[in-house]
């Protein structure tokens, strides 16, 4: 991804009230017009720094949002002040009023109350601003953007794509995200053709209206004549997927991570055509207006939670255990939903009880007996660990199970380890983060999980966030790095995958509830 810095200058430009004829010069200036009773101070680097930054090339990853420090620090650094700023009205109001949709990719019920990226996005900043959060909740894209335009609500927060057209209507802050373009249908029906060259008028897709995807098909048109589509005002990204996914509608064009997260509890839901250009989420502010307090509050804030870590933290946390497109496991997912029904009754009750004794969620008990043994009380593996929820022969003894193979023991046992071991995490690491410590805990022993935050801090992370520690488990396989900890060796590999597969099949089992 090539990152439009110019694009960015300009929308910074277009907030200040005094420009100078060469850019090159630096701005240290406090600015009143006449017209408006207010002042502020803008500082920007010169022209070479902005040409080093404009041939800099960006990558989409982990550290995806390192731009932002950079911009902030040195592109612009604003002190803007008012008694009667729009910031300082929100202030005292109290309220932050913001438009999202409803959806795994935006906001939603989770198990622990409501949660979704946008929705944190959201609420740190509101709580950074020291007031309520107020959201409205709609799933009509082209609602959200009316909604914005007609300044109803401060801006939307609704995983809103970048686009040409969108930005002669809001102005777009820092982007967050990156997704393409994916043409889905269902397993079992006529694929589409994989080049957009064979489409024909019988293969059109359905789109939402309102949705970047009717921009980009307006494009491919001019290369692609006989591409077709049919809007629905009445659906939103989610909502089609559905309809693929019970046969009311043949193909529709979405964002990828749309797709990710929806096809985790749908997996007949397939890719058939990747669009290859990225783009970018963003939140959408009014464009028009002189007053820019909260927009220049939103780009300090995204830039606050960049270098601070808690972006990369909170991706992860929604999309750090999904597979990527190349590597779903149709299969994998199938038989899992196939044994929820065929097996996970034999044991909830057990699951239930466990976990009302040690104030833990039943499910995650469950996902990890399923990872364990695929919930079969006699598995046995090669190294000697056996029963449903996999206990050594050391580790079941000091938890009091007689018989490993027994069931309800077994499950016992490996609740009352796991709840151990969470204990035993350090109370600076903050949840979610402290389970996922425990469980990969679980796998590979307490003393390499240990051994891999020190190798994380002597690397430059953080020790305490699993989105850090999870990059350097698996060095504990390589003796360069194992050679220097206190427990040696381990399969460093397998606790990361161990506790990515018991998230997602949690979530499965928590969406499969509601």
């Amino acid at each position: 991804m090539r990152l439009n810095i110019r694009g960015f200058i300009d929308e910074v430009k277009s907030i200040t009230y005094r420009q100078t004829a060469d850019f090159g010069t630096v701005l240290n200036k406090r600015t009143k017009p006449s017209s408006v009773g207010r002042t502020f101070r803008l500082t920007i680097f010169n022209r070479t720094d902005l040409n080093f930054l404009d041939k800099y090339k960006f990558n989409w990853g982990v550290n995806s949002m390192k731009f932002l420090g950079t911009l902030y620090l040195g592109i612009i650094v604003l002190f803007y002040s008012s008694e009667d700023s729009l910031l300082e009205q929100i202030k005292a109001n109290g309220e932050l009023l913001v438009v999202t949709r409803y959806g795994l990719t935006t906001y939603y019920d989770g198990p622990n109350g409501k949660a979704g990226l946008e929705y944190e996005f959201a609420k740190r900043f509101a709580e950074e601003l020291g007031v309520r959060l107020h959201l409205d909740v709609t799933n009509n894209l082209t609602d959200i953007l009316s909604q914005v335009t007609n300044h109803q609500v401060h801006f939307a927060a609704a995983g809103l794509t970048i686009s040409k057209p969108r930005q002669s209507l809001v102005r777009f802050g820092p982007h967050y995200q990156s997704v393409t373009q994916q043409i889905v249908y269902r397993r079992g029906f006529p694929k589409p053709p994989s080049r957009l060259a064979d489409f024909t008028a019988n293969h059109y897709l359905n789109v939402a209206s309102g949705g970047n995807q009717i921009d980009i098909l307006k494009a491919l048109r001019r290369d692609y004549p006989q591409l077709t589509w049919k809007e629905q005002s009445d659906a939103e990204p989610s909502e089609l997927l559905q309809q693929v996914w019970e046969k009311e509608i043949q193909y529709t064009l979405v964002d990828s991570n749309e797709v990710a997260q929806k096809r985790r509890f749908q997996p007949e839901l397939q890719i058939a055509l990747e669009l290859s250009e990225q783009r970018h989420l963003a939140w959408a502010f009014p464009r028009y207006g002189t007053d820019n307090s909260l927009y220049i509050a939103a780009i300090q804030f995204f830039n606050r939670l960049q270098q601070s870590g808690d972006l990369e933290q909170l991706i992860e946390r929604y999309y750090g255990h999904i597979d990527d497109a190349k590597d779903f496991d149709y299969v994998n997912i199938r038989v899992f939903i196939r044994r929820i029904e065929e097996r996970l009754p034999k044991y909830q009750e057990s699951f239930e009880m466990m976990a009302k004794r040690y104030d833990l969620d039943w499910r995650l008990l469950a996902a990890i007996g399923y990872q364990e043994s695929k919930w079969n009380p006699k598995a046995v593996s090669g190294t000697g660990v056996r029963g449903l929820m996999m206990l050594t022969q050391s580790t079941a003894r000091e938890m009091g199970v007689k018989n490993r193979n027994d069931a309800f023991q077994s499950i016992q046992g490996g609740t009352k380890y796991f709840f151990a071991l969470k204990k035993r995490i350090p109370r600076e690491i903050q949840e979610p983060d402290k389970t996922w410590f425990a469980l990969a805990a679980y796998n590979v022993g307490l003393g390499h999980v240990r051994d891999a935050r020190k190798l994380t801090e002597q690397l430059g992370g953080n020790r305490n966030r699993w989105v850090d520690v999870k990059k350097h488990l698996p060095k504990l396989t390589q003796p360069r790095w194992y050679k220097q900890t206190r427990h040696g060796y381990a399969r460093g590999h397998e606790p990361v995958q161990f506790v990515k597969n018991v998230r997602r099949f949690y979530d499965i089992l928590v969406i499969g509830e509601q």
